[in-house]
C-alpha cells in the first residue's frame, strides 16, 4: 500500500485528535466509557477507510511504545494485555470496517451513523472475546462485563461520530471524500 505525504500527515494530525479525545474519560467499573471510541468513528467518517485505519493504527501504536495517549493519560504495552486489550485492538477493526461500508455505500448521515453504529459493535465485540480469554470467563459472564453495560453509550457515541463526521467532512477542504 503506498502513502501519500498528505495522507501521512493526515492520518497523524488525526490519531492526535484520538489522543486528545481519549482523554475524556467516566470511571465506569474494570472498563471506563472513554471518548475513544467515538474519536475512531469521527476519524474514520472524516478520513476514509485507508488514512483514517492508519490514523488509528499510529494511535494504538504511541500508546504502545509508552506515549500517554489512552485513556486517562495511560501508556504502555500491558495496557494491550489487560482487561481494555481486546478494545483498543478492535478499534482497528472498527475502523476499517466503518471505513469499508461508508466506501461500499456513501458518506451521508444515515450511512455515517449505521456504518459506526457496526464499528462501535465491533469494538465491543472484540473487548468482550478478550474478557473471554484472557480472563477465562464464561461466554455470558464475558458479555454480560464486556458488552451489555455498554451498548448504549457505545450507541450514542457512534450516532454522535457519524453525525459530526460528515458534518465536519462536508467543510474540510483537505478531504477527498464525496459526502451528499
Amino acid at each position: 500500500m503506498k502513502l501519500s505525504s498528505r495522507e501521512i500527515v493526515l492520518a497523524g494530525l488525526f490519531a492526535a485528535v484520538i489522543s486528545i479525545l481519549a482523554q475524556f474519560t467516566i470511571p465506569f467499573g474494570p472498563i471506563p466509557l472513554t471518548l475513544q471510541t467515538f474519536a475512531v468513528g469521527f476519524v474514520v467518517t472524516i478520513l476514509g477507510k485507508k488514512t483514517g485505519t492508519i490514523a488509528v493504527a499510529m494511535y494504538l501504536l504511541m500508546g504502545m511504545i509508552g506515549l500517554p495517549v489512552l485513556a486517562g493519560g495511560s501508556a504502555g504495552i500491558a495496557h494491550y494485555f489487560g482487561p481494555t486489550g481486546g478494545f483498543l485492538v478492535g478499534f482497528i477493526f472498527q475502523a476499517y470496517v466503518t471505513g469499508l461500508i461508508l466506501e461500499k455505500l456513501t458518506f451521508n448521515y444515515f450511512w455515517s451513523i449505521a456504518a459506526n453504529l457496526v464499528g462501535a459493535f465491533i469494538t465491543l465485540f472484540f473487548g468482550s472475546l478478550w474478557l473471554k480469554f484472557s480472563g477465562g470467563l464464561p461466554w455470558d459472564t464475558a458479555f454480560s462485563a464486556g458488552m451489555i453495560p455498554f451498548i448504549l453509550p457505545g450507541a450514542i457515541k457512534a450516532v454522535a461520530a457519524g453525525y459530526l463526521g460528515v458534518l465536519l467532512g462536508r467543510r474540510l477542504p483537505f478531504t477527498k471524500l464525496v459526502y451528499r
